[in-house]
């Protein structure tokens, strides 16, 4: 019988569950997507019944198409900071509220005044942030008094996923250090954040390091999945950690640009380091004894999928006509249009911003825009200003001291040879693509390998089984090219910053 391990990434739009051979090779793969609700401006709730039944019909798919396989262990990563509350019982409290929602303002304001700016970025290695979840539990905790007296378990994402399959109600280093509730440096919960936020420790999961084995798969997962009961499950990663499991990001000079939903670039670092600005994150790494520092783009792919809706209706009815993703004519529309797309330049904060902007109110902008652009202009803008995002954040890290020479690209914005060519021009170094696409899942498996013994350790396995795909390499006219259009690009966030307050407080 074949020896297997699983992967589960619980994602924003869907979750897939990848079964691979110890070797790494891809056995069997299953996505279940599920709905999004925006119930007011700027938030974002999922049911996280919704991320089970996924996880479930993966499983029983997955085992299903690949037969005949011994699964050794299984591993699970999934969006970061969501809010999940569970009661006495094990049943969710309220919707899940998710990593991009952005209602929760004023708690990181409370927070600040609480603890101060400054002593949460020493502890928690961040600053406040509305995507945060200990400024959702706060949120809560004003707004929804009597179901917060209910709350009995605070988990993330993946691990409601956990405690489905175990009972367990654990967590790890990775994904709780976007909590902002941890002492990052010393990677366990701050007892210092949570008594002066009124918040009860023990609410909060058992914390572990992303390989070590957290529990074994109950009666009650194997009769709901048609896995044996016994399997262990390991810690696993937030969906960035475990995407740089996944192609292979486990050493301090190596990074990559993960380009879904959001857009992140992600390194790893052999000691703490903290932006005391705040414009970036610093969390722990899936890796033992190593952090990350990380970026994210609130609105990378989510801009381009709005645009697909609400202008590319063309593209979207040629796509169907001729059996191809639109985005693939939108990429071959974006090509027509040169660097800088005719004067038109395109801030991505459809969802606000987190890096290196953390502020919930800004909001996206096409500027420059005239009666010569078409849809080419707006497409190829809206491609170049994710991009523009992703360097203003290497910028941050390499002012750091965080070293960005090796970049991988991942997610479906990795699929764009223009959007490849963007990003290495402007980088000023290599872009490559991993032999395998399967990222997080892939790095969820890579970690329950090694939890279980299957593999030495996570740079030797990574060694082994990550490899590079195709290569793009730097035009360096061209980035010389975007060069204005980049210093522009950043002073228009600091000429509107006022302004988008001012919007936000019409009709308040």
């Amino acid at each position: 019988m074949t020896k297997a391990l699983l992967g589960i990434d619980v994602g924003t739009s869907g979750t897939k569950v990848a079964l691979f051979g110890v070797g790494g090779e891809l056995l069997a793969s299953h996505i279940g997507e599920y709905p999004l609700y925006q119930p007011e401006n700027g938030w974002a709730e999922q049911e996280p019944t919704d991320w089970w039944r996924a996880s479930v019909d993966g499983v029983r798919a997955v085992l299903a198409k690949a037969g005949g396989v011994e699964v050794c262990g299984i591993g699970l990563s999934g969006q970061m900071h969501g809010l999940v509350m569970l009661d006495k019982d094990g049943e969710a409290l309220r919707p899940s509220i998710i990593w991009c929602d952005q209602r929760t303002e004023s708690e990181t304001e409370d927070m600040c005044r609480i603890l101060g700016r400054d002593r949460i970025i020493e502890i928690t290695a961040n600053a406040p942030m509305t995507g945060f979840t200990a400024a959702k539990i706060l949120w809560v905790k004003k707004h929804e008094p009597a179901l917060y007296e209910k709350c009995v378990h605070i988990l993330l994402p993946k691990d409601y996923i956990r405690y489905k399959l175990t009972g367990e109600f654990a967590t790890e280093v990775s994904d709780a250090s976007g909590m902002q509730l941890m002492d990052v440096a010393k990677r366990e919960w701050s007892p210092e954040v949570c008594d002066k936020l009124g918040i009860d420790m023990g609410l909060l999961a058992k914390m572990h390091e992303s390989q070590d084995v957290t529990g074994l798969t109950s009666a009650a997962c194997a009769e709901q999945t048609g896995l044996p009961a016994g399997i262990p499950v390991v810690g696993g990663a937030g969906d960035n950690p475990a995407a740089a499991v996944g192609t292979g990001v486990v050493v301090q000079g190596k990074a990559f640009t993960t380009i879904g939903s959001s857009a992140v670039v992600y390194a790893v670092s052999d000691e703490v380091r903290i932006d005391m600005a705040g414009r970036v994150h610093a969390l722990c790494a899936s890796v033992p004894g190593k952090w990350t520092v990380m970026s994210c783009t609130q609105a990378a792919g989510l801009s381009v999928q709005w645009l697909r809706n609400n202008v590319c209706t063309e593209e979207i009815r040629e796509a169907e006509a001729a059996g191809i993703d639109p985005y693939i004519l939108m990429d071959r529309l974006a090509a027509e249009a040169p660097i800088g797309s005719d004067r038109l330049l395109f801030l991505p904060y459809l969802m606000g911003e987190r890096s290196p902007h953390p502020d919930p109110d800004c909001r996206g902008v096409f500027f420059g825009l005239s009666g010569v652009h078409g849809r080419a202009n707006l497409i190829r803008a809206v491609r170049e200003g994710v991009a523009f995002s992703q360097l203003e954040c290497v910028e941050v890290f390499r002012e750091m001291g965080v070293p960005v020479g090796d970049m991988m690209v991942t997610g479906g914005g990795a699929k764009s040879p223009l959007w490849r060519q963007m990003l290495a021009d402007l980088y000023g170094c290599p872009v490559s693509v991993p032999a395998s696409d399967e990222g997080a899942a892939l790095g969820a498996a890579i970690l329950a390998g090694v939890g279980t013994g299957v593999y030495n350790n996570l740079p030797e396995a990574c060694g082994q089984l990550i490899g590079k795909g195709d290569t793009t390499m730097p035009d360096e006219a061209s980035g010389m090219a975007y060069a204005p259009y980049f210093e522009l690009y950043k002073q228009l966030y600091l000429s509107l910053k006022a302004d988008f307050k001012t919007l936000a407080g019409i009709g308040r």
